[in-house]
């Protein structure tokens, strides 16, 4: 029997993208990111050869591109700030006034079409030649963030509704140094640790710098959290999980919500002489400067089981040391993207933040679906039929909604994404929006999806089979 599901008043209907991947370069003069450099460099290791020159185009079309946003239903969007539009001279020196001219443009005609301005002041779009001066290695990067931020902080205050430090700052340490999907590619969890620490520092300076002007918004970060599901009770696998959760999970969800590290972790580190550099004053200034809104980025969850071979140890040293992989039986897969889709995952997420975070007030800023070659879903008024994207959504938004009605904290919902954006190293293979993007013309064109999402909006739910619901407290009481 089909329930509607109504949430919050208030709810947070809306979607996410970045200045990478969605505005171009435009006219305002703007910074090589690692991103350009590394096209430039290694136009092979992107699909189908293409970059981020042009994207969505939404420097040029950002005023069609709100009313986009209003068809779609959209009462909140997530934009980034790029710091090389900021600071075109490398990330450093003088603002630039045309970018300042420009997001302000952008946040006001948001403003005033009723959609509240989430903005993420870092989304892996580094200048190349802070990344050159050592990245998130090095401290003078990390000072020159922070002037980016408060310039940010104060040139904005008064248009954006809440801030947020970094999106998914464990992918630039994982990609840089660890997996090699993202520039500098080296592989060296020492160097990463030194990188993912001095991030950290970042983030808290930022809010530090925050706290002092009394904006009346909020500032928080946005993490990409799977929940770590070992393959079984026994004891072997249990310790594999508890020591991949805090590599991957705990490692910046600790110290930036609650102000410390976790233990596993630290111990794990100094035994195999992986700790970075810092000071008693890098700590107490984490301590007392973590976020006050928390975004969860979800997309699958983690299966991990204890390992069945011996390491190299004249290998590099990485997390998986200590646990492999567990490829589940019977698991369902988007094979678009090769993730696994296990919509109870993110009620366990919600509920490990309300008991182990303080329920500390949060959001779902990411969960969405790429799928390849949507074309052949196309009806004949040409539009896109995403019915498994409108499934996909309504199966997280339900556990959503029973992690709520179990008493957590959360305010809203984004997708990712809105328009078809251009996706880091795989470009346009995958699509991921609400509005479909013809890539040759810039063509914005309504999926079934976005019909789906502004009537949804309008409702403030949907109705659904509540006894899909499985692993839930509603499950036990029924």
């Amino acid at each position: 029997m089909k329930e509607l599901l109504t949430f919050p008043k208030d709810f947070w209907w809306g979607s996410a993208w970045s200045a990478e991947q969605a505005e171009g370069r435009g006219d305002t003069g703007k910074a090589k990111t690692v991103w350009e450099h590394w096209f430039e460099t290694e136009p092979n290791r992107f699909y189908e050869g293409v970059g981020s020159e042009i994207t969505t185009d939404h420097f040029n079309r950002y005023k069609e591109d709100v009313q986009w946003m209003k068809k779609t239903g959209q009462n909140s969007f997530r934009i980034s700030i790029s710091w090389a539009r900021m600071f075109p001279n490398d990330g450093v020196g003088e603002v630039n006034q045309k970018a300042i001219a420009f997001y302000r443009d952008l946040l006001t005609e948001m403003n005033e079409n009723g959609i509240k301005p989430f903005a993420n002041l870092y989304h892996f779009d580094m200048p190349v030649a802070l990344q050159d001066a050592g990245g998130w290695e090095s401290r003078a990067v990390v000072d020159a963030y922070v002037h980016f931020a408060d310039t940010c902080f104060k040139e904005f205050g008064d248009l954006v509704y809440h801030w947020f430090t970094f999106n998914e700052p464990l992918g630039p340490i994982l990609g840089g140094y660890l997996e090699d999907f993202h520039y500098p590619n080296q592989i060296d969890f020492k160097r990463g640790a030194q990188a993912g620490f001095n991030t950290i520092l970042a983030h808290a300076l930022a809010i530090k710098a925050f706290k002092k002007l009394n904006l009346s918004s909020k500032i928080g970060v946005i993490l990409n959290l799977s929940p770590t599901y070992p393959r079984s009770q026994n004891e072997y696998d249990l310790e594999a999980a508890e020591i991949c959760d805090a590599f991957y999970t705990r490692s910046f969800l600790d110290p930036m919500v609650k102000g410390t590290f976790p233990e596993k972790l630290v111990e794990i580190m100094r035994e195999y002489d992986q700790m970075p550099e810092y000071t008693e004053e890098d700590l107490t200034i984490i301590k007392e400067n973590t976020a006050q809104i928390l975004g969860l980025n979800y997309y699958e969850p983690r299966r991990v089981k204890a390992r069945l071979t011996a390491i190299n140890e004249k290998s590099p040293f990485l997390p998986d040391w200590f646990f492999e992989p567990h490829n589940m039986p019977g698991k369902r897969m988007n094979i678009y993207r090769g993730w696994e889709i296990y919509e109870r995952g993110i009620y366990d997420l919600c509920i490990d933040i309300r008991d182990n975070y303080g329920n500390i007030e949060s959001f779902i800023s990411e969960n969405g679906m790429g799928v390849a070659n949507e074309e052949r879903f196309l009806n004949e008024e040409g539009q896109i039929q995403d019915d498994y994207r409108i499934q996909f959504v309504k199966d997280h938004l339900a556990y959503v909604h029973q992690a709520i009605a179990e008493g957590c904290d959360i305010k809203g919902y984004h997708l990712w994404t809105f328009i078809d954006c251009w996706s880091w190293i795989n470009a346009y293979k995958n699509r991921y929006g609400l509005v479909s993007l013809d890539v040759e013309t810039g063509k914005r064109t309504m999926k079934k999806s976005g019909e789906f999402y502004k009537k949804m909006s309008d409702m403030n739910g949907f109705e659904y089979e509540t006894s899909k619901l499985v692993g839930t407290k509603r499950e036990e009481n029924n």
